[in-house]
């Protein structure tokens, strides 16, 4: 958010043309923004209302319905549902009546208010200059993501209050006048969420230390008055669950992400776990403390704020979901000396808190550790090693200016019509693409999966039919070739193997190697690839929703050998071995030769050698040879994916243009920017 108007201008600069050029332009995007911001809540709001009443709003059902803790005589902990300090108890108990009767809309509204009063103040907060786009488009921007991050969500769903310390302490960081009713803020949300108490070091190390003395008293006298009121219950959280350590979940719960449950989930338990916790956790104190008072004295509060939470989603015992939106205010600081290095920083935190990990990483046992840790590890970074700049740093405001290349020009007048991708990056951020592909590639997965409802079953009669229309088409154009293809190579050993390997092993390998290669040797002509790649996959999955279709494979009356995934039942419902995984009815267009033939043609036009352009068309040839050979697809399956592959290619030229390898050496030579080993020879 902060890091709006950086692009590779001075922000002085970007500032006046706002100003002098397109006001309206601004202020209509904001009203669109705000827009966006209205919709995803009300969607929000609509996925928790229209849930079934058991099955929403839990955690506030176990707090105050008619069998609630708050409720019921007896220890607060006794079912271990309630999560919250004694204190929080004390608190909520005088609400018990009310919240009933407001339980669903009052409640989520209510929770939404909190969320929009908690981007504006953050918004507010933003260092010193800020541009008028940025001051104009952040609140929407901040609103926005809030509502779709994972902890919002799951503090809608499950009726939590954990949005509430957040606020406190902005409140008490940026909006409270008075230095004793900033730490009674900051104390009343430390009564709330004890690690939180952090913040009052925080406090007093940026010379603030009446508000760090305030919110020491008000934490000790909220926690004091609740250990008055109710003695069993807090000695039950303070001393026989060590704040809150196994109440709502077991410790070790993919849902914990602190130190303490990555630890237990690594297999270490008893004293070793708890000495190397305290150890580690003293470390990371220490030093994102010391990192968050540099930012505060640097004039980043902000940053230090974001700095001191994600501390304390990593020492806590219990950091569960709903606790974790420290974590995004940490987009705020600006991260790489170049422009185009300053999204990566943002984009990966409101990755990491917007999507499943499921979603990020793929599922390899090699990568559960990393996977199953990810939100702790992105605050772990933010705590200790992310090198946000310094203010004084001459890069803050003025970050190295992006390189383009060389522009080209076009035959039609209206080519390219979105003219911004007109401007080709010579060299693409590495991590932002490796997110892009792989975010693009999970969501792929999920509609390929959806496409029939779910599951393979829920589609059967409707793919076998088109299936049925496919052969019979076929059969006109004299294309079925299908069933004799495949019983020829059935009986030649070798050949039935060497397809099967083709199949199974190429589709993925060779699409990834041929743009990790133009990445690394011709980056200019990576972006014009990439865009074609995903216009293909994009296109494909329309393709795959609109038009289910069974492969040969699959037709139980044809006799089609599967040589690849064994014998299918077609008693079943849902049978083959990759049904778990993939949906086995998306197979018109095919993409095993859509993407070969992506592969194909952009060898052919970029390799420099004929032998290896040839190479690359063979690449299709063998594929189309190998799906037909293994009964995964028709004949005319290929005919689709080469469609979509044209039509990949012609979006890429209406919408960027020409790509810019198409420079001749003349244009080159005027074009300095353009890197010596992507010059076209003459």
């Amino acid at each position: 958010m902060a890091n709006a108007e950086h692009r590779g201008r001075p922000a002085k600069a970007l500032e006046a043309a706002a100003v002098a050029g397109t006001p309206s332009r601004l202020t209509t995007l904001r009203l669109g923004l705000w827009l966006v911001a209205a919709l995803l809540a009300a969607r929000q709001v609509a996925v928790v209302l229209t849930t079934p009443r058991g099955e929403r709003l839990t955690d506030l059902e176990t707090w105050v319905g008619p069998d609630g803790v708050l409720r019921v005589s007896g220890s607060l902990y006794d079912s271990t549902s309630f999560t919250g300090t004694p204190f929080n108890g004390l608190v909520l108990k005088p609400f018990t009546r009310s919240a009933e009767e407001a339980l669903g809309w009052g409640w989520t509204f209510g929770t939404l208010l909190l969320v929009v009063a908690l981007g504006l103040i953050a918004v507010r907060a933003l260092p010193q200059p800020v541009g008028r786009r940025t001051a104009l488009l952040a609140a929407p921007v901040a609103v926005s993501l809030l509502v779709l991050s994972l902890p919002v969500r799951n503090a809608l769903w499950l009726g939590q209050t954990s949005i509430l310390p957040v606020l406190l302490v902005l409140l008490g960081c940026f909006a409270a006048r008075g230095s004793r009713t900033s730490g009674v803020l900051v104390g009343l949300a430390a009564a709330l969420q004890p690690t939180l108490l952090l913040f009052a070091p925080l406090l007093w190390f940026t010379d603030r230390r009446r508000a760090a003395v305030a919110s020491g008293v008000t934490f000790a006298f909220g926690t004091a008055l609740a250990w008055a009121a109710m003695p069993q219950d807090s000695s039950t959280y303070w001393v026989h669950h060590v704040s809150g350590v196994g109440l709502g979940g077991p410790a070790d719960a993919l849902a914990n992400q602190s130190l303490h449950g990555a630890l237990l989930r690594l297999g270490l338990e008893g004293p070793l776990e708890i000495g190397l916790f305290l150890l580690l956790g003293a470390a990371v104190v220490v030093l994102g403390l010391r990192r968050a008072v540099r930012y505060a004295r640097d004039g980043q509060l902000l940053l230090a704020v974001a700095v001191t939470g994600c501390v304390a989603i990593v020492v806590s015992p219990a950091a569960w979901q709903h606790q974790l939106l420290w974590l995004l205010l940490a987009v705020v600081g600006r991260v790489g000396r170049r422009a185009s290095d300053r999204p990566v920083w943002p984009v990966a935190v409101v990755l990491v808190m917007t999507l499943p990990a499921t979603m990020i990483l793929p599922n390899m046992a090699v990568l559960y550790p990393l996977r199953d840790n990810i939100v702790l590890l992105a605050a772990l970074a933010a705590a200790t090693v992310i090198p946000f700049l310094s203010r004084t740093s001459p890069h803050f405001e003025e970050p190295v200016p992006t390189r383009y290349a060389a522009p080209v020009p076009t035959r039609f007048r209206h080519v390219p019509l979105l003219p911004f991708l007109r401007r080709v990056l010579t060299r693409p951020n590495l991590l932002l693409e490796l997110l892009l592909i792989r975010v693009t590639y999970a969501a792929y997965s999920q509609v390929r999966l959806a496409a029939t409802g779910g599951s393979n079953s829920a589609g059967r009669a409707r793919a076998e039919e088109h299936g049925q229309q496919i052969l019979d088409l076929e059969r006109l154009l004299h294309l079925d070739i299908e069933h004799a293809v495949n019983h020829a190579v059935v009986k030649i050993g070798w050949l039935r193997n060497f397809f099967d390997f083709y199949y199974t092993s190429f589709h993925f390998v060779v699409p990834l190697t041929v743009l990790g290669l133009l990445y690394w040797r011709r980056p200019v002509d990576y972006r014009w690839a990439r865009s074609a790649l995903g216009f293909t996959t994009l296109l494909a999955l329309v393709g795959f929703w609109l038009y289910p279709l069974a492969p040969p494979r699959l037709m139980p009356h044809l006799g089609i050998i599967d040589t690849v995934h064994g014998v299918q039942d077609f008693a079943q419902p849902d049978y083959g071995t990759l049904t778990a995984l993939t949906n086995q009815y998306a197979a018109m267009p095919s993409l095993h030769f859509g993407w070969s033939l992506w592969c194909g043609v952009v060898i052919a036009v970029v390799a420099p050698r004929a032998w290896m352009k040839l190479l690359g068309l063979l690449h299709p040839l063998f594929t189309a040879a190998a799906i037909v050979a293994t009964g995964n697809h028709w004949i005319l399956d290929a005919v689709g994916g080469a469609v979509v592959v044209a039509a990949g290619f012609g979006l890429t030229y209406a919408l960027q243009g020409p790509r810019a390898r198409t420079v001749t050496a003349v244009a080159v030579s005027s074009a300095p920017t353009v890197p010596e080993k992507d010059r076209t020879p003459s």
